[in-house]
């Protein structure tokens, strides 16, 4: 069911998290995009991005395992340079997604260390991505620590979960 009516359905903004945004988060920035572009065109996204939790990584370009899986899924316009989450985005996001039970965690925390410094506004949800698939629950395991066939399963997985998450927010093929 459509979170959102079609007489309030403004621009959303997501913002996809995970520990070092190399691999899984990036990912998940590019194929929503393109999920969106194809499954609802009409759709009006205000921002897509995504962070880590950790700042190991700032300034890196994604996993060249990454960008090569997505290249391969027709995804040949996507760049981008990781960055570390920040309290702010909080309240510049309507959703914060979480690949993972670790980073849905250490999300919920900073969202409470937040939540003081906002008067007035709102905070951002903080979700599980793999909530928006066939299971409750499934996580986006790391794949940076294999193969490459762990960044195959993660983008499957981002195929299931962007549609999903395009439903609940806005309906059956964004008609709501």
């Amino acid at each position: 069911m459509s979170t959102r009516s079609a007489a309030t359905q403004s621009p959303i903004s997501v913002l996809f998290v995970c520990l070092g945004n190399i691999c899984r988060s990036p990912m998940a920035e590019a194929v929503f995009r393109h999920a969106v572009h194809k499954q609802s065109p009409d759709f009006r996204i205000a921002t897509v991005d995504s962070a880590g939790t950790s700042g190991y990584n700032i300034g890196n370009d994604p996993d060249e395992r990454t960008m090569a899986v997505l290249e391969e899924n027709g995804i040949v316009d996507y760049s981008h340079e990781a960055r570390k989450i920040k309290i702010s985005d909080f309240t510049c996001f309507d959703y914060i997604v979480a690949m993972d039970q670790s980073n849905l965690r250490d999300l919920r925390a900073l969202r409470q260390r937040a939540a003081p410094k906002v008067t007035g506004g709102k905070l951002a949800r903080v979700v599980l991505f793999g909530d928006y698939g066939n299971r409750k629950g499934e996580e986006v395991i790391d794949p940076w620590y294999g193969d490459r066939h762990g960044f195959e399963v993660a983008y499957e997985q981002m195929i299931r979960f962007s549609h999903g998450f395009i439903e609940a927010v806005l309906g059956p093929r964004g008609e709501k």
